[in-house]
């Protein structure tokens, strides 16, 4: 679409203002009293019209004002977008002073995900890093009678323990295979699955070597399945919302956050559409009266997740662009 002129920009900016404040149809008398608008109502009008034939303003009823149509949002996202507000700006100040304390990585998410919920007033997202490669760095074998203590350090964020019943006569290969371990994380070539190559494992270790290969293949499994799911806070924000008044509305959105919130949130952040999906843009049919803003974070070793809000498309973009890439860029600072 070709630049607007400055008259319909100021119309438009207004225009979403007015909406995502109050929710109502907004007329040209409107805009110019609140706004101050230095136009006539008359003048004002026509640009209101010129907006809806772009198709960038919509209006619900033949005598009713006018209200910003998806496009008229993206327009407004992509050219118009105002600076974030003292609310925005606050958040960058305590997400500056914020340090690594928490006990556990989830303990970090959490607080940062009922945050950003509290901040926007909507759904907060926030997933676990995923990670692209082998994550294995060191392993330690600590027998304790038919036990088996599994230490697994996999980055500077993360240690497991397994605990595991070793097979009858097998508690004398445990220093050899530990050893074997070892010399495996070491090289550097890379196997697939946990990063030891099993082809290698010499046959007199093959009872606790047997035992360990599954343990680790199901750990790794569990480790995918939670770099799948995600922190989800702001229900209660969200449902506040008239558009998600009525729960059959709601339902579809929060079976998608609860069962695939990977179907939600674009591993890349949506650069193509600078991190924000508005409505229909978003592929999947739960969230076509919605709006997601995304940003990525990283760990610093080969990892990464997602920070997001959803909310209905009448929401403050300003602020909830600059809240989520706050806390995602706290994210990489924290775990890098």
């Amino acid at each position: 679409m070709p630049p607007l002129p400055r008259r319909q920009q100021e119309v438009l900016q207004a225009t979403v203002r007015h909406y995502v404040d109050t929710m109502e149809p907004v007329g040209s008398h409107t805009l110019v009293r609140r706004f101050g608008l230095p136009a006539s109502p008359a003048t004002v009008r026509s640009a209101m019209g010129a907006l809806e034939q772009k198709g960038l303003l919509t209006q619900p009823h033949t005598s009713a004002g006018r209200v910003p149509s998806q496009q008229g949002y993206r327009l407004y996202v992509d050219c118009l977008l105002p600076a974030p507000g003292a609310a925005a700006l606050q958040l960058e100040r305590e997400m500056a002073s914020l340090s690594l304390q928490w006990a556990a990585l989830d303990d970090l998410l959490l607080h940062l995900a009922r945050r950003l919920a509290d901040m926007t007033g909507l759904l907060s997202l926030i997933t676990r890093p995923q990670r692209s490669k082998p994550s294995l760095q060191a392993l330690r074998l600590v027998p304790s009678g038919d036990r088996l203590l599994v230490l697994l350090v996999e980055g500077s964020t993360t240690a497991t323990s397994l605990n595991l019943r070793l097979p009858v006569g097998a508690a004398h290969e445990v220093s050899a295979l530990e050893r074997w371990a070892a010399g495996q994380l070491q090289t550097p070539e890379e196997h697939e699955g946990d990063g030891l190559d099993w082809n290698s494992l010499p046959p007199q270790l093959e009872r606790s070597g047997s035992l360990l290969r599954q343990a680790l293949e199901r750990h790794r499994r569990a480790r995918g399945n939670d770099g799948e799911s995600a922190l989800a806070l702001g229900l209660g924000g969200l449902m506040e919302q008239p558009e998600f008044s009525r729960t059959a509305s709601l339902r579809p959105l929060l079976q998608l956050v609860e069962e695939q919130p990977q179907q939600l949130l674009q591993p890349g952040g949506l650069s193509a559409l600078g991190g924000i999906w508005i409505g229909a843009e978003h592929p999947h049919k739960a969230l076509e009266e919605c709006a997601v803003v995304q940003a990525s974070y990283s760990t610093g070793e080969g990892s990464g997740g997602q920070v997001a809000v959803v909310g209905p498309m009448r929401m403050a973009y300003a602020t909830a662009r600059a809240a989520v890439r706050t806390v995602a860029a706290s994210l990489s600072r924290l775990l890098t």
